[in-house]
C-alpha cells in the first residue's frame, strides 16, 4: 500500500468514527431518555418473571423490542414451552418487517457483506428507526451506517444500564408504575411521526393507522394486526396521494 493509499484508509476510518459518535450523541439527547424509561420497565417485569438478571441483560440485547420482550416474560412465568414461546414472540416482532424494508437500503454500503446486513438489520427497532427515517436521507451515503450503529448503540447503553436499575430496583417500583413505563416508547414514536410529517400522505397514514387498529386487531388477532393496518393504511395513503398528485397536475395545465 503506497503513503497515499495508507492515508486515504487512515482518513475514511477517522471519517466512520466521528460520523459514528455523532449518532452516539444524537441518542445521548431524548431517545435514551425514553429507552431508559422504557427498560426499567422490562427489567422489573423480568424480576418478576424469576429470571435471573443474565437472562433479563440478554433478552434486552437478543429480542430488542419491549413488546416482545413482555410476551417473553409473560410466558415464562406462565411455564409455556420454549417452542410457543419462540413462535410468540416471533410473530409479535413481525410489526418490524416494514421498517427493517424501509431502512436497510439506505443503510447499505458498496461491497457491504451479509454478516452486517443481518447486524444492522438486528438493530432496527421503533426508537432507532423514527430517529433514522428522517435523517438519514440528508446524509452522505458512507455516513449513514456508522451514524446508524452510533445511534442504535448508545441506545443499548441506555437500555442495558436501566434493565439492570429495574431489575435491581423491582421491589421498590409498583407494579403499575413499571407497566406504564412500557407505553413511553410507543408514545414517543407517534409523537416523532407526528413531528415528521409534512405530506398529505403522512396525515392520512396516521389517521388510517389510528382509526384501522381497533377494527382489524379483533378480526386479525396479536401479531398480524400491526402488519395489516400499515399495509392497507399505507397502500390507501399512496394511492389517496396519488389522485392527489393527479388531480394537482390537472389543474395546473
Amino acid at each position: 500500500m503506497t503513503a497515499a493509499e495508507e492515508g486515504d484508509a487512515k482518513e475514511e476510518v477517522g471519517s466512520t468514527w466521528r460520523w459514528f459518535w455523532r449518532g452516539f450523541l444524537h441518542a445521548a439527547r431524548l431517545p435514551m431518555f425514553v429507552m431508559a424509561l422504557t427498560f426499567l420497565g422490562i427489567g422489573s417485569l423480568a424480576r418478576e418473571a424469576g429470571v435471573s438478571l443474565g437472562v433479563a441483560l440478554a433478552s434486552t440485547f437478543l429480542v430488542w423490542a419491549g413488546p416482545a420482550q413482555v410476551i417473553f416474560f409473560g410466558a415464562l412465568a406462565q411455564g409455556l414451552a420454549l417452542p410457543a414461546i419462540a413462535l410468540s414472540v416471533s410473530l409479535s416482532s413481525v410489526r418490524l418487517l416494514p421498517m427493517c424494508v424501509s431502512l436497510l437500503p439506505l443503510l447499505r454500503r458498496p461491497g457491504q457483506g451479509a454478516a452486517m446486513s443481518l447486524y444492522t438489520a438486528h438493530h432496527i427497532a421503533v426508537t432507532g428507526w423514527v430517529e433514522s427515517i428522517r435523517r438519514l436521507p440528508g446524509m452522505p451515503q458512507n455516513a449513514r451506517l456508522p451514524w446508524f450503529l452510533g445511534l442504535v448503540h448508545g441506545l443499548y447503553f441506555a437500555a442495558s444500564i436501566a434493565t439492570v436499575a429495574g431489575y435491581v430496583l423491582s421491589g421498590t417500583v409498583p407494579r403499575e408504575i413499571a407497566a406504564g413505563l412500557l407505553f413511553v416508547t410507543p408514545i414517543y414514536f407517534i409523537a416523532a411521526l407526528v413531528r415528521n410529517s409534512r405530506e398529505p400522505i403522512d396525515w392520512l397514514a396516521l389517521a388510517l393507522g389510528f382509526a384501522l387498529t381497533p377494527l382489524l386487531k379483533p378480526l386479525i388477532g396479536a401479531g398480524f394486526d400491526l402488519l395489516a393496518v400499515g399495509l392497507i393504511g399505507g397502500t390507501a395513503a399512496w394511492v389517496a396521494q396519488r389522485w392527489l398528485n393527479k388531480r394537482k397536475a390537472e389543474n395546473g395545465r
